[in-house]
C-alpha cells in the first residue's frame, strides 16, 4: 500500500490520545500503570507521537527527551491489523526527527534487536521482569518518601539515570495510586522506591538503593502496598544481586527485553539499580 500525506499523517499526542496508546500497550500485555498518562506525559510532553490513517489512530511512539545527552524511544506500536504496510517505519522515523541525531536508547522485545541495530543501536544488556506475590513489612528504618526533601531526592536519583528528571519525579512520586518508601543513614539518602498501581497487580519502580540489604527493606515495605497483589519489577540482568533478592522470595521471571544505545553508555551504577523505572521511558 502506497502512503501518502493525504491518508497517513504522525503527529504530537495529547493526553487522550496518550490514553489510547497505553490501552493499545495493555492489549500488548505491557501492563502499564493505571496513571501513566499522567505520569509520561509530565517527561516531555512533546515526546508523544501518534500516527494517523485516514484520521483514525493506527500507530505511536515517544521520543522522551530527558535532556541533549539522553533520549528514549518507547511505546512503538502498530494495530496488529495495520503491519507490514509501512505505517510503523514512518512512524519510526518520526520520532528519529524529534532526537535530532542526538544519543537515544530504547528496551527492545527480542525478536526486534537485529532491527533496532541497523539504526545504530547496540546492545548492553537485558531487563527482566519478575513477578511474584511477596508479603511485606516496614522496617523501623524506612520512611515515607514524602518525608524527604525534594531536592536531595532529585540528586540521589540523577546518580542512577542519565540525566535530571526534577519535572518527571514531581508526579511520579504523587501518582494518586502509589507509595514511595526511602532510607537515610546519617542524614544521606541511601535508597528509595516506588510502587504502584497497573492494570494488572502493582509495579516496584524504581528500585535505586546502595546495598542489597537496603534494597529488601525497601522492597518489602512496597510490597506491602500490594496487598497480596502480583508484583512486577524490571530488573537489569548485570546486577546479580538484585536477581537474587526477588528470586529470594520465589519471583520469578516472564519477560526479557535488551537495553540499547545509540552513543555512550551512561556512567551509572547499575549495581545499586535494583528495579529500572520503566523500560517506556527508561
Amino acid at each position: 500500500m502506497t502512503i501518502t500525506e493525504d491518508n497517513f499523517k504522525v503527529r504530537p499526542m495529547t493526553k487522550d490520545d496518550l490514553k489510547i496508546a497505553l490501552s493499545w500497550a495493555a492489549s500488548e500485555g505491557w501492563n502499564p500503570g493505571v496513571d501513566d498518562v499522567n505520569n509520561f506525559y509530565a517527561a516531555d510532553p512533546g515526546g508523544f507521537l501518534i500516527g494517523e490513517l485516514n484520521g483514525d489512530p493506527i500507530s505511536c511512539i515517544s521520543a522522551v527527551r530527558h535532556s541533549n545527552e539522553f533520549n528514549f524511544i518507547g511505546i512503538y506500536i502498530v494495530k496488529p491489523e495495520q503491519r507490514n504496510k509501512g505505517f510503523g517505519l514512518k512512524t519510526w522515523y518520526e520520532a528519529l526527527k524529534l532526537i535530532a541525531d542526538r544519543p537515544a536508547a530504547l528496551d527492545a522485545v527480542l525478536a526486534q534487536v537485529g532491527n533496532y541495530q541497523r539504526f545504530g543501536f547496540k546492545p548492553a544488556h537485558s531487563h527482566l521482569r519478575y513477578q511474584g506475590i511477596v508479603n511485606g513489612e516496614i522496617s523501623s528504618e524506612v520512611r515515607n518518601l514524602q518525608t524527604i526533601e525534594f531536592e536531595q531526592l532529585c540528586r540521589f536519583d540523577r546518580r542512577y539515570f542519565p540525566s535530571d528528571r526534577h519535572r518527571f519525579l514531581e508526579t511520579w512520586i504523587n501518582q494518586p495510586h502509589g507509595q514511595g518508601y526511602a532510607i537515610v543513614h546519617d542524614d544521606n539518602l541511601v535508597g528509595y522506591g516506588a510502587i504502584r498501581k497497573a492494570i494488572d497487580g502493582f509495579k516496584i519502580a524504581p528500585l535505586f538503593a546502595e546495598s542489597s540489604d537496603i534494597a529488601e527493606k525497601l522492597f518489602l515495605a512496597l510490597a506491602t502496598y500490594a496487598q497480596g497483589s502480583p508484583i512486577y519489577v524490571d530488573v537489569p540482568n548485570i546486577n546479580a544481586s538484585a536477581m537474587q533478592l526477588f528470586e529470594k522470595y520465589q519471583m520469578n521471571s516472564i519477560f526479557e527485553c535488551v537495553r540499547m544505545y545509540t552513543g555512550e553508555l551512561p556512567d551509572i551504577n547499575w549495581h545499586h539499580i535494583f528495579g529500572v523505572t520503566t523500560l517506556e521511558l527508561g
